[in-house]
């Protein structure tokens, strides 16, 4: 029997039981849809946060301290205050450094504007390099040792009234401290964050270094005592990325004052937005998979109800085999039209399945606020396993219809 000719009964057969055929497609295209879907929404966020991380600061090499052993990328951070003032010193005069930017934290109660008062943990403490002319929103960065304060954008809307530049503020700190700081800037952004920080961007409120922050220690190179931060960015051309990481990765290692005050087990350690990209874009991909594996359910479910569909198939059309094979049809033909008419059934859920599956994943990344990313060797797996799965389906019912006897099959009623 010719293929074109095994193709035109099994269609046949399909098209005769509507109903049937309609709701076994329906279980494979929930199942091809899932994982289009998953594998969709996950590239999607991927290529959302990598781009972020990479495009916002693709000039900045973080330094930090964390485990001898990491091997988190950079994520498992040491928030010890080990990198002094002749650190950071030190490596702003880096050959094709721009700047040194140094963060800390200060603990604080809370932080009132007019009769509002919300609770605050901390604030940080940096440097007016850390406020870009492109990242201000409106007012300008505060000036070292003056008693000014500048809001990212979400910590602006925290209070019952929006805050404004030239507002107010009372800064309430540990030790019963006070201070009555004015607002001079709103940014949506700062340089020396680091990347993974800045995407998820919470409620932030940025202080001078001096004169809110104390946290102090001795430098072991100068025999004095000097401020010491938990974080420090520098700032270089992006074309000298490399370059640069490398000169502050031997800076570290062999000069700095924080390679002998960071905690025993830990190391300070240089990092740039494409390790933080790269280490983002692996856990992504991990849980994508294990997302995406679990949708193949759905696939298994769609088998199943392929192999029950042939296997009635095979019942209901016990005397036509017959039939067939009275007249000359071979084993192998019969093996034949079952396992097109079982393939032709996982094809026709893979083409429905695809659209359906990139539309809901459109909708879902409209939803989450993110750029449509397609995923093409999840969809091409996904359509190849549909119709795969159609055809394995189908196996041992053609295989129970190629081995019916004829004589049987014509006294079948």
């Amino acid at each position: 029997m010719r293929l074109i000719e095994s193709v035109r009964i099994a269609w046949r057969s399909i098209r005769s039981h509507r109903l049937r055929s309609a709701l076994t497609v329906l279980g494979l295209v929930i199942g091809i849809a899932s994982v289009v879907v998953f594998a969709t929404f996950g590239a999607s966020i991927e290529a959302e946060i990598v781009g972020d991380i990479e495009g916002s600061s693709a000039s900045n090499v973080y330094v930090f301290a964390t485990p001898a052993d990491d091997e988190d990328g950079g994520f498992d951070r040491v928030v010890q205050p080990a990198f002094t003032e002749r650190d950071v010193q030190a490596l702003a005069s880096l050959p094709g450094v721009t700047a040194a930017i140094p963060r800390g934290t200060v603990d604080a109660n809370s932080l009132t504007h007019g009769e509002d008062t919300v609770a605050r943990q901390r604030v940080t403490a940096t440097t007016p390099a850390t406020f870009d002319e492109d990242r201000i929103v409106a007012g300008r960065g505060f000036r070292s040792g003056s008693a000014e304060v500048v809001l990212n954008e979400r910590a602006a809307q925290t209070f019952a009234e929006n805050v404004t530049v030239g507002d107010q503020l009372t800064l309430s700190l540990s030790g019963n401290r006070t201070h009555d700081l004015q607002v001079v800037g709103i940014v949506n952004g700062t340089a020396g964050g680091l990347p993974v920080s800045d995407f998820a961007e919470g409620s932030r409120v940025y202080v001078p270094v001096d004169p809110f922050y104390r946290t102090v220690v001795e430098s072991p190179s100068v025999g004095v005592r000097q401020r010491a931060y938990p974080q420090v960015t520098v700032v270089t051309d992006p074309t000298g990325i490399e370059a640069t990481r490398t000169a502050v990765a031997t800076y570290l290692d062999e000069e700095s004052d924080a390679r002998l005050l960071v905690p025993a087990g830990t190391e300070p350690t240089a990092r740039t937005s494409g390790d933080f990209a790269a280490r983002i874009s692996s856990v992504i991909d991990r849980v994508t998979r294990f997302v995406t594996g679990v949708a193949v359910i759905g696939l298994v479910v769609g088998a199943i109800g392929i192999a029950n569909i042939m296997l009635v198939s095979v019942t209901e059309r016990t005397r036509e085999i017959g039939v067939m094979k009275a007249v000359g049809a071979r084993n192998r033909d019969v093996l034949v039209l079952f396992l097109v008419e079982s393939g032709l059934l996982g094809a026709v859920g893979a083409v429905l399945a695809l659209p359906v599956g990139l539309g809901v994943g459109y909708a879902a990344t409209r939803y989450a606020e993110v750029g449509f990313t397609l995923a093409p060797g999840w969809m091409a797996t996904a359509v190849g396993v549909g119709v795969a799965v159609g055809v394995l389906a189908g196996l041992y019912p053609a295989w129970r219809a190629a081995r019916v006897d004829p004589i049987d099959a014509l006294r079948y009623e």
